[in-house]
C-alpha cells in the first residue's frame, strides 16, 4: 500500500540526525532526517543525495584539499560522489531527505 507523508515540517526526531525510514530500494536507503546540530566530517561508500525539504543547511566539502561550502535552502540538492568528504551544518532546525547506500555513515 502506498504511503503519504503529508507535511515533513512536522517531523522532529528525538535527537539530532534522528531519522524516519521511508524506503529501501535494492540496497539504497531513503530516510527523512531532522537535525539542529552539525553532523561529522565523513566519506560515504557510494553516492549520497541530500535534499533540504525544510530549513537551511550549510554543506561543507573538500575539493583538492581545500574546504569549500555552499548554503542549501529548501528544495536545494547536494550530491556527494563516492570519496567526497563532506559535512552538513544546519542553520536552525532542518529536515533533509537523504538517499544513500544502506549502512553508509
Amino acid at each position: 500500500m502506498p504511503s503519504v507523508i503529508s507535511d515533513v515540517r512536522d517531523f522532529v526526531a528525538d535527537r539530532p540526525w534522528g531519522a524516519r525510514d521511508i524506503a529501501r530500494l535494492n540496497g539504497t536507503s531513503v530516510r527523512l532526517h531532522w537535525t539542529d546540530q552539525p553532523y561529522k566530517w565523513h566519506i560515504n561508500d557510494g553516492c549520497e543525495v541530500f535534499v533540504v525539504l525544510d530549513g537551511k543547511v550549510e554543506m561543507k566539502y573538500k575539493e583538492n584539499g581545500e574546504t569549500r561550502s555552499v548554503v542549501l535552502n529548501t528544495t536545494d540538492m547536494f550530491v556527494a560522489d563516492n570519496g567526497d568528504e563532506h559535512v552538513a551544518h544546519p542553520i536552525g532546525p532542518a529536515r533533509i531527505l537523504v538517499i544513500e547506500r544502506e549502512g553508509s555513515v
